[in-house]
């Protein structure tokens, strides 16, 4: 079964290139998207975290994609502790479901190859039955300090342009994932 991709980065990304993906881009408008695909999600997350007033995303995508995988089931990924949650009303990881039988739960993406822990937040619509999840792995990036007695991450030091993909393996695990959320009328 195909899946859609939303918010994606199609030149960069694992997703384009994997069978069974309908990518949706910024070029192609993933706000637009109105399909009967399950979705994954990858709204830009800058409006939403720690560092918004650096942002130059007005977070417009963020509750968008949130209503895409309610009506069409899927994930929403975002990073842990993302603001989205309250504006939405998201349930957060532990939480009981919401109305659409929504559900929250935490992952790091070290665990699927990615170099520094990035604990990441799933917002899962359509099953409660999980791909089999990956092994612990620790970050393979050195957390260091910097002469001024700051840690500075792996994540930290990472290019914009890196540090927003999502690994390979991530992503195949997402794809079957969303396959599973498929909505009843969709199949």
């Amino acid at each position: 079964m195909k899946v859609a991709t939303l918010y994606i980065d199609a030149e960069r990304g694992p997703y384009a290139a994997a069978p069974d993906v309908d990518p949706w881009d910024f070029l192609r408008d993933a706000t637009q998207y109105d399909g009967v695909l399950p979705v994954i999600a990858h709204p830009p997350c800058g409006h939403w975290g720690n560092y918004a007033h650096r942002c130059h995303d007005d977070g417009s995508t963020g509750p968008i994609a949130v209503a895409q995988v309610r009506k069409h089931g899927g994930v929403l990924e975002h990073p842990r502790g993302s603001k989205l949650w309250k504006h939405c009303g998201l349930p957060r990881p532990g939480e009981f479901a919401d109305a659409w039988g929504g559900y929250t739960i935490e992952i790091r993406q070290c665990d699927w190859g990615h170099v520094a822990e990035k604990r990441t937040w799933l917002y899962i619509v359509g099953t409660t039955s999980l791909p089999p999840m990956p092994g612990r792995a620790e970050p393979t990036g050195l957390t260091i300090r910097k002469p001024s007695g700051r840690l500075s991450s792996p994540l930290e030091r990472m290019n914009k342009n890196r540090r927003h993909l999502t690994p390979p393996a991530l992503a195949e695990w997402l794809i079957q994932l969303a396959q599973r959320c498929a909505k009843d009328d969709n199949a």
